[in-house]
């Protein structure tokens, strides 16, 4: 606790043990996955996966990706939590030492399984990884709550894995990827060096939105560099500085804007979803840019009636601009001009086309109202101010956005006073403070977080705090 404020780390990692995780792992599958150390002295896992030029599992692939364009991490132990992130006795003591009541884990290696050709490869192991998890934090399970993790390549096998996380494995809630990756339609041969992508927010994934409204649990959306997604700007990077900076919070805000305007959190307006690990300090921007293109091209908006200026007015300034020594001669160009640029041979009321019409279902909800009802969360690392502003940038909604992460077991975590630099940032009141360490997370993960509390941290102050 912090001065009598539960903390609950929205966001931790677990740094998957190789020699227990193994075991784990269904034999046929066992070979085709292992630690290896590069030539830089860098642990990767290298993976044997499916190679669709061969049609064989002979393709290797490191984890995170060692070189080239959108390049993954290197050097990349903590010092102070790598033996913690893998075992949970000096992970535990060190929640003690720094006042964290609750950790909610995430994985590091298995933020690439949504990158895996091999979709049997990737439905094994996720279940081995969930499996590996669940026992892994039972002995701590009042403080320890692990995340499941779904196979986006196979839709339905995500969907009977969600619910065997949360019904037989007591997780508090699932992760997937922010988009898996698929070969660029201009260049199939060249994937995955080229490729796009489908977001969570595509057609395809809707039952296991569904599924996860039906279960009332909250759905972490957490990406990775190196890891062959689709990220944005770090795509076009090749040192892992400029990749770092700019692949999570592409790959998130790429996400968000996709789960707003292709009307996720309209259909399902109970689905709550956090964007994790890239930072917060971005959403008002992005949330007043949602706002003003749904006002003035959604709401606002006739594509039946654009702009006409009249003829008259458009030939008075031509003549005013260029003299009236050559009028007639203007006049006449003026009318040509105008009717080629404004001409009612395409009268615009006429055409028929479904494009013209863009997000138009979304017509009556304006985007803010997503961030106002609770759907939206995302985390922030102690060293980041951004929570100090978002209420300034977004209303008291802001308040009730930024879950407190320690991103334990990650290079760029942070543990020493990781909670009480927080609370340092800016003088927060104490109801605003407990938002953030506590009361936003509950938001987030909900009654699968808070029915596994101990009755300490789930005081009426701190429910009161939350949504």
């Amino acid at each position: 606790m912090y001065q009598g404020l539960p903390v609950i780390d929205a966001d931790a990692h677990k740094l998957e043990n190789p020699l227990v995780i193994r075991d784990y792992i269904p034999p046929e599958y066992r070979d085709r996955v292992g630690l290896i150390v590069d030539n830089l002295g860098d642990q990767r896992m290298r993976v044997i996966d499916f190679n669709p030029e061969t049609g064989h599992n002979d393709l290797v692939r490191l984890f995170p990706q060692p070189q080239g364009l959108g390049k993954g991490g290197f050097r990349n132990l903590h010092p102070e939590t790598t033996l913690g992130a893998i075992f949970n006795d000096v992970r535990v003591a060190h929640m003690d030492e720094e006042g964290v009541d609750v950790q909610v884990i995430y994985g590091t290696w298995n933020l690439s399984f949504s990158s895996y050709l091999d979709k049997d490869l990737a439905i094994a192991l996720c279940r081995a990884y969930n499996n590996y998890m669940a026992d892994d934090c039972r002995s701590h399970s009042d403080r320890l709550k692990p995340i499941g993790v779904l196979p986006l390549q196979d839709v339905e096998e995500a969907v009977k894995e969600m619910y065997r996380c949360v019904n037989e494995l007591g997780m508090i809630g699932v992760s997937v990827a922010p988009n898996i990756a698929v070969p660029h339609p201009k260049a199939p041969d060249a994937f995955p060096e080229i490729r796009t992508c489908k977001t969570i927010s595509h057609a395809d994934f809707e039952p296991i939105l569904r599924a996860a409204v039906d279960l009332d649990i909250a759905i972490g959306l957490h990406g990775g560099p190196g890891s062959y997604m689709v990220g944005g700007l770090s795509d076009h990077t090749e040192t892992f500085v400029l990749s770092h900076i700019f692949v999570q919070r592409n790959q998130q805000q790429l996400a968000l804007a996709r789960m707003v305007f292709d009307g996720v959190f309209e259909r399902f307006p109970t689905l709550r979803v956090g964007f994790l690990e890239g930072g917060c300090g971005w959403i008002p921007d992005l949330a007043h840019s949602f706002h003003e293109h749904w006002e003035k091209r959604i709401r606002d908006f006739d594509p039946k009636h654009p702009y006409r200026p009249s003829l008259v007015d458009f030939t008075k300034l031509m003549i005013q601009e260029r003299g009236i020594h050559n009028s007639s001669n203007i006049m006449t160009q003026a009318k040509n001009l105008f009717d080629l640029m404004w001409t009612k041979q395409h009268d615009p009321s006429k055409i028929d086309d479904a494009s013209l019409y863009e997000h138009s279902d979304l017509r009556h909800r304006d985007p803010m109202e997503y961030f106002a009802r609770g759907q939206i969360f995302a985390s922030f690392e102690s060293d980041d101010p951004a929570p100090a502003y978002l209420h300034t940038g977004m209303g008291e909604m802001g308040k009730h956005i930024a879950c407190f992460s320690g991103d334990y077991g990650h290079w760029d975590g942070v543990l020493r006073n990781c909670v009480a630099s927080v609370a340092e940032v800016t003088d927060y009141d104490r109801d605003h403070l407990a938002l953030l360490f506590a009361g936003n997370a509950l938001a987030l993960y909900g009654d699968r977080l808070k029915n596994t509390l101990p009755q300490t941290l789930t005081s009426a102050d701190l429910v009161g705090a939350g949504r």
